[in-house]
């Protein structure tokens, strides 16, 4: 019996957060070479106490199996400006010696029914502890933003309705869902003026920074 969750979520509070600083690294050394980052920011979040015992009932988790069977207490995600960003962000994951990808699920290419849309991956991630090393598991989220809008809309319906949500709202939401996807098409087909027009902003403004340093001596 789980008596002190603080005690228990604190390895994957850690993990979070190292995750974290690690991922936004990398956005910027994209950045730093002045080159087109596939990250355009990332988030984290351990999974709320209230949560985990819903989750536990509605999927069969024994409190015993919880560090092993439930795989998203530790929770990143990676929002990208492009579809073909999201692929090459997993790539970059796959190329990482510090985590160990253990599944793959690709909502992207594999719509689910609802119209959910995202990348998933699963990672087991070590901790290093005052009593040694803890190897967690940690879920990814890997999406597009007109994704991320949609998947939060749908999250908040869903506390409404659990999940049986009215025919109509239902198909208004994959209607909802396509349209996001279309965005996300017509962005992919214009990325290369996308992105020479974001580097050459952010050349201006790294100039422009320069020059009032410059006056401020």
């Amino acid at each position: 019996m789980i008596e002190d969750w603080q005690h228990f979520l604190l390895p994957y509070q850690q993990a979070v957060n190292e995750l974290k600083v690690k991922l936004r690294g990398m956005r910027k050394q994209f950045q730093d070479q002045t080159q087109h980052s596939p990250i355009e920011f990332v988030t984290g979040r351990v999974k709320p106490v209230d949560s985990i015992k819903e989750k536990m009932i509605r999927r069969h988790v024994q409190e015993d199996r919880l560090e092993q069977d439930m795989q998203d207490i530790a929770g990143l995600r990676i929002m990208c400006q492009f579809v073909e960003d999201i692929y090459k962000v997993v790539d970059l994951l796959r190329q990482r010696s510090d985590m160990t990808i253990l599944e793959e699920r690709d909502y992207i290419t594999n719509v689910k029914p609802s119209g959910y849309r995202s990348y998933h991956i699963v990672i087991e991630y070590p901790v290093q502890l005052i009593t040694g090393e803890k190897r967690i598991l940690a879920e990814i989220q890997v999406r597009t933003l007109a994704m991320n809008f949609w998947a939060t809309v749908e999250h908040s319906l869903n506390y409404k309705y659990q999940g049986e949500f009215p025919e109509e709202l239902s198909a208004r939401l994959q209607r909802a869902a396509e349209a996001a996807f279309k965005l996300d098409n017509e962005m992919s087909e214009i990325r290369e003026e996308i992105k020479e027009a974001q580097t050459l902003f952010s050349k201006r403004r790294s100039t422009n920074s320069i020059n009032e340093d410059e006056l401020k001596e």
